[in-house]
């Protein structure tokens, strides 16, 4: 039997040519693809439909068989077709929205070869963006990148289908000033990775990522002679064993990071599960605008109440509205032990009217709430395509729906603040801080000294707090004075001792906070974060406190309306900080009788017009100590919520404010008359 002895390139030939002729094709098919687009987006509130993707497949189907053509691989093939244009109509529409992809700086941690990287190289090749990578040491070196403007945009694992949750940049997210503006999901592929000359049996150390050792620990159990040590970076681990030209040693890796190193690969696929895949999201400065037709996720963490049903009442929102919850995780709030944080993903588009409407019901029973982005999703389905209605399905269908009623108007929307307004919450807000609830039926005092001066003093005022049943310590640790010869107070050093005073005995602490540099590290360690009078209208300062999850308590200013008082507490409120509670201190007037008039009516005011607490301070409204015990009392019988009231072991030797601090006796008759002696 002789061999055909016909030359095969020819045939080679003819196979380059018709593939060539298919990649010309589909490339036609693209342009048609955004002409369609361009199409929908003046004529069309839909984006997919599926109807006529069903129709389609079944026609190449029946096409391809009359060919001689398997209906699998038809199928197969024109799925992939399908969904490319879908990406490519989705992009323009995203393009059109925000600006285009144009050529963008990418932050990843680790280095070329990293997960992270192969991560970005994917989610950026799909958007046919012309991108360059900055690869950083650690996740929060990432966001920094992107926070300070050094990239665009930064790429971050959150979730891996093996290992769960990456806790770190869960809780880099809470702080991050970036939003979510995508999401990408790789499989991982770890390999075992050593050099050229490496047998397993020659291995003794291999270095690999703590994430890697869970998602790989069925393998590693079986290589009992080996050590593992943690490396920060899976490439990073690559790159050492390569550095260091030791056969003993190996890495996991990825096979990216084995053709860049140009190490061999002793291992593939040692994953304990064959579907292991790692969610990443980026996150850029400016939040992200999606096109209502194109599916997507909108992403938020908040922080409900700390008693029974107050989870499950948050959550019913999304049912009651009809939102589907796509994921939910918690995390420890590390400064308030045995409370939790919850991330969730949900299904919607920020911009639509159900989504806002649910996201203010949840605003009303959070205590904190923070959105994280809003995001495209392959995970979800697209909008349904709508037929159009004729006159007479118009008609039927308006005899059955029920139209929807205007919401009441906004009495209170041309002064300036909604989140605050009783027509946004008709409940009091009750905030509830070590144990001690205040608003709602109960009336909290708030003493201490004006300004922490020593260890003793803050003690010594803490004590007595303690005994005479009050409920918070306050003390000043940075002072804005009038004058800038005046105390400015211990600084941190101050509210260290103020801290420690509050710890040891069972009292939370408030202390004012003047830059939006020193939120973040006050927040760290006091209770109750304070925004004086001098500052009501310091609006990157309330921005910034309206970022952390401590409640605040907000002064009116000196020379301030109540409007504009409540207004400052909406900056709060609308940087998801729900924790606000406010405080008459007194205004200035033509009176000199006191330092300053205290404006009793402003309680009843407040009262009708905002669900948030009220304290009162006659201590700065008096000026004079025997001035301060009949206005508590009055504030008591207005309506506060609470008084604040400044106390001195020694008031002549004060360093701040001595005159208007009540004597320790004084203190305790104030609180015997306040509370009827139930405390004593």
């Amino acid at each position: 039997m002789t061999k055909d002895k016909r030359d095969i390139k020819p045939i080679r030939d003819a196979i380059d040519s018709i593939d060539r002729e298919l990649l010309r094709l589909l490339a036609e098919r693209r342009k048609r693809s955004i002409e369609a687009a361009k199409v929908k987006e003046v004529e069309a509130d839909w984006f997919r439909d599926k109807t006529r993707e069903e129709e389609l497949i079944a026609d190449r189907v029946e096409v391809g068989a009359s060919h001689g053509l398997d209906s699998h691989y038809v199928t197969s093939v024109f799925h992939d077709v399908l969904e490319d244009s879908i990406r490519i109509q989705e992009e323009y529409y995203q393009d059109r929205a925000n600006e285009g992809p144009g050529s963008l700086r990418v932050a990843f941690q680790g280095i070329a070869g990293a997960y992270s990287h192969l991560a970005a190289q994917e989610y950026f090749s799909r958007k046919g963006a012309t991108a360059s990578y900055l690869g950083c040491a650690q996740f929060k070196d990432v966001v920094e990148a992107v926070e300070k403007g050094h990239a665009d945009l930064a790429i971050l694992p959150i979730e891996n289908t093996t290992s769960g949750g990456i806790t770190e940049v869960y809780d880099l997210l809470l702080h991050a000033q970036l939003s979510i503006v995508g999401e990408v999901k790789l499989k991982v592929d770890h390999c075992l990775l050593a050099l050229p000359d490496a047998k397993l049996s020659d291995i003794r150390t291999i270095y690999c990522h703590p994430q890697t050792v869970l998602q790989c620990s069925d393998f590693l159990t079986r290589l009992s002679h080996c050590k593992i040590e943690y490396f920060s970076d899976t490439a990073l681990s690559g790159k050492k064993i390569r550095e260091d030209g030791l056969v003993s040693q190996a890495a996991i890796a990825s096979e990216e990071a084995a053709r860049i190193f140009e190490l061999s690969v002793i291992e593939r696929s040692i994953s304990n599960q064959r579907e292991n895949y790692t969610r990443f999201l980026v996150s850029a400065r400016k939040a992200l605008h999606v096109d209502p037709r194109i599916p997507c996720k909108t992403s938020i963490v908040m922080m409900t109440g700390n008693e029974p049903g107050s989870l499950l009442e948050a959550l019913s929102v999304f049912r009651e509205h009809g939102i589907n919850l796509t994921k939910i995780e918690s995390r420890p709030i590390l400064e308030n032990p045995w409370e939790e944080m919850f991330y969730l993903d949900f299904q919607g588009n920020l911009a639509s009217e159900k989504i806002q409407n649910g996201l203010d019901e949840v605003t009303r029973r959070a205590r904190f709430i923070k959105v994280l982005g809003c995001y495209p999703s392959k995970d979800l389905p697209a909008p349904a395509a709508r037929s159009p209605l004729s006159a007479e399905d118009e008609a039927s269908t308006e005899t059955v729906i029920a139209p929807i009623a205007p919401p009441p108007p906004d009495v209170r929307k041309a002064s300036g603040y909604r989140l605050a307004s009783r027509e946004y919450k008709a409940d009091d807000t009750v905030i509830e801080v070590k144990g001690v609830r205040l608003g709602g039926d109960s009336l909290v005092t708030i003493a201490g000294p004006c300004a922490v001066e020593t260890r003793d003093q803050i003690m010594t005022c803490a004590r007595e707090v303690k005994e005479q049943g009050g409920h918070i310590l306050r003390g000043g640790c940075f002072k804005p004075r009038t004058s800038p010869y005046s105390f400015q107070g211990l600084g941190y050093e101050g509210l260290e001792m103020l801290v420690e005073a509050g710890q040891k005995y069972g009292l939370p602490v408030v202390t004012e906070v003047l830059s939006p540099d020193d939120v973040a590290r006050v927040a760290e360690m006091a209770d109750i974060l304070q925004i004086g009078a001098r500052n009501m209208q310091n609006f990157t300062l309330l921005s910034e406190v309206g970022r952390v999850r401590r409640p605040v308590m907000l002064k009116r200013g000196m020379s301030s309306s109540l409007d504009e008082l409540l207004q400052a507490a909406e900056y709060i409120l609308a940087g998801g900080n729900q924790q606000v509670f406010l405080c008459e201190r007194g205004i200035r007037t033509f009176e000199t009788a006191t330092r300053n008039t205290l404006d009793l009516s402003a309680v009843p005011v407040l009262r009708s017009r905002t669900h948030l607490p009220i304290i009162v301070d006659p201590s700065h409204a008096a000026g004079k100590r025997e001035l301060v015990v009949p206005l508590a009392l009055a504030s008591k019988a207005v309506g506060a919520h609470g008084v604040m009231v400044e106390i001195h072991p020694e008031p002549e030797k004060a360093l701040s404010d001595g005159p208007q601090a009540l004597l320790f006796p004084q203190f305790s008759d104030l609180m015997d008359r306040l509370y009827n002696g139930r405390h004593k």
